[in-house]
């Protein structure tokens, strides 16, 4: 069963520590994502690395509609791990989606997770105003989705530069694209409906996990708006407002992801 469970996530486990870290992708993405960061922990802790069911090098025999129709499925995903590599005190580092993700697998196993580090984090991409504002009309959300149904290379094409947000790297905005072409266009609808339909508000008071929040500037994903948000509404967490720019920084600002979370990571 452990077996089954590291192949379908094609989990990864690499360094000389012994404290688990467990890096988790965001949407359209896969674990290739934290190449850029992963090299400067590997000395101090146990880096784990996943692919969800459906993405990268995940066991695509694996994949079911109805777990995946919401994020609790993906929860389970980290849970899964969790228990297969019979992991503790796991500090749980999640991009974007995988935030919320992690957030909801914390609240099901507290005892299983010493810290989150949530970089770009959204519980809602939706605004609902006049008291929250998450960067997005529905309206504005059920289009990318059409176009998403209707022309999925022309969606990627589209939404890519506008999460990534770093012109001068051209490279990353392609390898961005490129992943989420290669991802199965249903099951990629099906994430996307999961993430930006999503409304996780209500969860974040339920978290007793200490939580950083890594907010980047210039983020049409996750405005800023967000990050402060967040930290109004989880207990023990501490939010760094990052001169990245974009949605990304673990790729466009590696070095800059790398400080904020050694900073966090080594204050009492």
């Amino acid at each position: 069963m452990t077996q089954n469970i590291l192949k379908r996530n094609n989990v990864k486990v690499s360094g000389h520590g012994k404290q688990p870290m467990l890096f988790a992708h965001g949407f359209g993405c896969d674990q290739n994502m934290w190449r850029f960061v992963i090299p400067a922990f590997e000395n101090d802790y146990q880096v784990i690395l996943l692919d969800y069911v459906g993405s990268g090098q995940s066991d695509l025999q694996a994949y079911s509609a109805e777990r995946y129709t919401n994020l609790n499925g993906y929860a389970q995903d980290i849970l899964d791990i969790c228990e297969a590599l019979k992991l503790q005190d796991v500090i749980l580092v999640g991009h974007s989606v995988s935030s919320m993700i992690g957030i909801l697998a914390s609240i099901q196993a507290p005892h299983l997770f010493e810290r989150l580090i949530l970089v770009s984090p959204s519980p809602c991409y939706i605004n609902d105003l006049p008291d929250y504002i998450g960067g997005f009309e529905r309206s504005d959300i059920e289009g990318l989705l059409d176009i998403m149904e209707k022309n999925y290379i022309g969606w990627a094409s589209f939404l890519a530069p506008m999460v990534m947000k770093n012109e001068e790297r051209p490279e990353l905005m392609q390898e961005l694209e490129t992943s989420f072409c290669s991802t199965d266009p249903e099951i990629a609808n099906r994430f996307a409906k999961a993430t930006f339909y999503g409304d996780n508000r209500s969860d974040l008071p339920k978290v007793t996990t200490p939580s950083l929040i890594l907010q980047c500037a210039e983020d049409a994903i996750a405005p800023s708006d967000v990050g402060q948000y967040m930290h109004r509404h989880l207990s023990q967490s501490t939010l760094k407002l990052m001169q990245a720019t974009g949605h990304c920084p673990h790729m466009s600002h590696p070095l800059e992801t790398i400080t904020l979370m050694k900073e966090y990571l080594t204050t009492p």
